[in-house]
């Protein structure tokens, strides 16, 4: 454990943060701009983290321990978990265990907290494999015979949450995420100079898209969609479509992408994009596309709207929770989106209207509401009216 102290003014919590990977996605970007929110309100946090996430944990103001290495493979992580996880808590004196990522310590005497970040193992499992069916929804129901306090992104996950497994509302609290303001405004001149120079030609105008190129990411409607929207427009004038995000399991993808590049088309898929490089993607373009077919919140609808994009996106599950009035809305097949993409690409005022909208609607959501409420659910985990003591005020009070 680091050498930080500080006076015992509240109940230890103790957050398991191993299980996020070095590629900051969805996941790993609400653990690490969490973190220092917690802390900041007062929370007396120590994280559990991989040996790789030490400095930067440390740096925020939490207390760290390293996990042991085996915790960081994916074939030593479930044991480690079950077995480790819960001694470390004990010797560290915490009062609360908080798992961020579905999984959690079957047998502890803490109290337990777990995130459950979206229900579409049970509402759309189409697009998952059986395996991951299986395993979520196991965790799922466990978390609830447990009568566990469950954390969800949005309200709409709460819901769902309460209505499958039919627990307790009392027991769940949402936790709209948040985005770093740092790292998502509208991006300046040199920001899109910098990003295009990464690309291969470079484009002029482009349609963006972020997130693992995974089934319910529905990506192949997406490409099938921006062809009809741009077919029209002469090859000189067209703009790219930018696919960023994590190679997922979707195996359409990539034949979708070579049809349409057959045809013409300029389609490019970058892979994971550096941090600081999505305000360029996302804002620089003339429309960010996010047609999902299910999400638990909807990340990079928020990050793009805080970016200053015009987003089109689909109203499923927590989507319009996220957008409200400040995005475009299409139906999540490829005829629907790409007639509403190709109304946007005609319309420069509508997508300025939208751009401006999306900016004030992002400047609703916070790490620091978000923070706010997960020390609601940690006190109602304990049986506490509030985890910190009134006299403890955090930067955001």
């Amino acid at each position: 454990m680091n050498s930080t102290t500080r006076p015992r003014s509240a109940p230890i919590v103790l957050l398991d943060a191993t299980a996020i990977p070095a590629d900051r996605g969805g996941v790993g970007r609400y653990v690490e701009n969490l973190v220092p929110e917690l802390v900041a309100s007062g929370v007396d946090l120590v994280v559990v983290c991989q040996q790789r996430d030490e400095a930067g944990f440390t740096a925020s103001g939490a207390r760290t321990i390293v996990a042991a290495g085996w915790a960081a493979r994916a074939s030593g992580r479930f044991a480690w978990e079950q077995v480790a996880l819960p001694s470390i808590a004990r010797r560290a004196g915490a009062a609360v265990l908080h798992s961020p990522h579905y999984t959690f310590p079957l047998f502890s005497r803490r109290k337990r907290v777990v995130t459950i970040h979206d229900l579409t193992f049970f509402t759309a499992p189409e697009v998952h494999s059986r395996l991951k069916r299986v395993f979520f929804r196991s965790w799922i129901r466990a978390a609830k015979a447990l009568r566990l306090v469950v954390v969800t992104p949005s309200q709409t996950t709460a819901d769902e949450y309460v209505r499958i497994t039919r627990a307790s509302p009392s027991r769940v609290f949402a936790a709209p995420l948040g985005y770093d303001t740092a790292v998502f405004h509208v991006p300046s001149e040199a920001d899109l100079t910098a990003f295009r120079s990464t690309l291969v030609p470079e484009p002029e105008a482009w349609v963006a898209f972020l997130g693992t190129l995974e089934p319910r990411k529905n990506v192949p409607a997406l490409i099938e969609g921006f062809v009809s929207a741009t077919r029209s427009t002469s090859p000189d004038q067209r703009p790219a479509l930018l696919l960023a995000g994590g190679a997922g399991w979707d195996e359409a993808v990539a034949g979708s992408v070579e049809a349409a590049r057959g045809a013409g088309f300029d389609i490019r898929m970058l892979g994971y994009a550096p941090l600081e490089h999505l305000r360029a993607l996302l804002g620089g373009a003339r429309v960010t596309a996010y047609p999902s077919l299910g999400e638990g919140f909807g990340l990079p609808v928020l990050e793009a709207m805080a970016s200053g994009a015009c987003v089109l996106t689909s109203r499923e599950l927590s989507l319009p929770e996220v957008g409200g009035d400040a995005v475009a809305y299409c139906a999540t097949d490829a005829a629907s989106i790409g007639r509403e993409l190709a109304r946007l690409l005609a319309d420069e005022p509508g997508r300025e209207a939208y751009a401006a909208a999306g900016i004030q609607r992002a400047a609703q959501f916070s790490w620091a509401r978000c923070a706010a409420r997960h020390t609601v659910a940690f006190a109602a985990a304990l049986g506490r009216r509030a985890l910190v003591p009134s006299g403890v005020v955090g930067r955001h009070a």
